[in-house]
């Protein structure tokens, strides 16, 4: 079966520029007729290049093949709220529940492995709910944590989160090492750190998404640099040569109570390709056609398969759907198909 592609009727639809050129596929996901999503919160690919979307609906992790065709399910009854996902590179599978407080590690097949954090039992923070605003001081984990990565030699980092202000390290068999971070707008500090990614060097980067920045850190937590380029970022991933890759949701969904955007026409949800140096290599969306193929409305996660396509999840009903900002048909889940360099240049 071949990669479906969003057809308007000027043809399919194509984003990004020169080396990083990409065709938009906003109804990839084939799903069962009886299946329903609200949201796709987070997407993930193994090894065999199948996609994982972790959801918020009753399969909260749907298996499809490449070209989008639904091989599985599993994961029902055991979330609170689908958060974050990240597969190791023995396929085995991390889902971050926010609102229980948790982490858990799965089999390939979907055995749960161990579980992190006490269910339904947030740490001390001084926090008074989701909004990160009420978090006091750092904590230990979790208060609703919101993604993990893993370093090359196996070790976990977790990010944090609304209810925290914290990176956290672990063993690669869940035992915490140490943590870092605390609430503010310094360095080192956070204000909801959403997102994180370990390149090749194991440098770790942090999505400080309240902050709009992205923070990066030596393995010990020391702080290396920041990175301003970028608005309200919710996670990166890294391609095999080292460039990164940034959902970021913008100012026109998902704001807090009483915050405004920076500008009046301040971008929405967009993603941006950096080189290894930081320099912007491509960069699309920005939320001014949110329900079209290609742009977006609350970009959440991004990932790469092996062959270079992207796979953006978003979360539209939290972000806005639920208050009509935007029409509940919107897709939360987009694959974006690399292009030939030759294609169209």
């Amino acid at each position: 079966m071949s990669d479906r592609s969003s057809v308007t009727a000027d043809g399919p639809v194509f984003v990004g520029t020169d080396a990083f050129r990409y065709e938009a596929v906003a109804d990839w996901a084939q799903r069962p007729a009886e299946y329903q999503w609200q949201e796709v919160s987070a997407v993930a690919v193994d090894s065999h290049d199948n996609v994982f979307a972790f959801n918020r609906g009753e399969h909260p992790v749907m298996v499809f093949d490449r070209s989008g065709k639904f091989l599985r399910s599993w994961g029902e009854g055991v979330f609170a709220r689908a958060h974050g996902i990240t597969i190791g590179p023995d396929d085995c599978i991390y889902c971050t529940d926010d609102l229980d407080h948790t982490v858990r590690k799965f089999s390939p097949d979907g055995t749960l492995v161990w579980k992190l954090g006490t269910s339904g039992q947030p740490s001390d923070t001084g926090a008074t709910s989701i909004d990160f605003r009420t978090v006091r001081y750092s904590g230990l984990p979790f208060y609703f944590p919101t993604n993990i990565a893993l370093s090359p030699a196996g070790e976990i980092y977790a990010a944090d989160g609304y209810g925290n202000a914290r990176i956290h390290k672990f063993t690669a068999d869940g035992q915490l090492l140490f943590s870092w971070g605390e609430p503010g707008r310094g360095p080192g500090q956070f204000q909801v750190p959403h997102g994180i990614a370990v390149d090749r060097n194991g440098i770790v980067h942090v999505a400080d998404r309240e902050n709009s920045r992205l923070q990066s850190f030596t393995p010990d937590g020391k702080f290396l640099s920041q990175d301003t380029d970028v608005a309200r970022p919710c996670q990166l991933t890294f391609d095999k040569s080292g460039n990164m890759y940034v959902a970021e949701l913008g100012f026109r969904s998902g704001m807090w109570p009483g915050i405004s955007p920076p500008s009046e026409n301040a971008t929405g949800g967009r993603v941006s390709i950096y080189s290894p140096t930081g320099e912007l290599l491509c960069r699309w969306g920005g939320g001014l056609n949110p329900t079209a193929p290609g742009d977006f409305f609350a970009p959440h996660d991004i990932c790469l398969d092996s062959r270079g396509d992207i796979y953006v999840s978003e979360v539209v009903w939290s972000a806005g759907a639920n208050r009509g900002h935007v029409d509940t048909s919107c897709h939360t889940l987009q694959k974006f198909i690399r292009q030939p360099l030759s294609a169209g240049l």
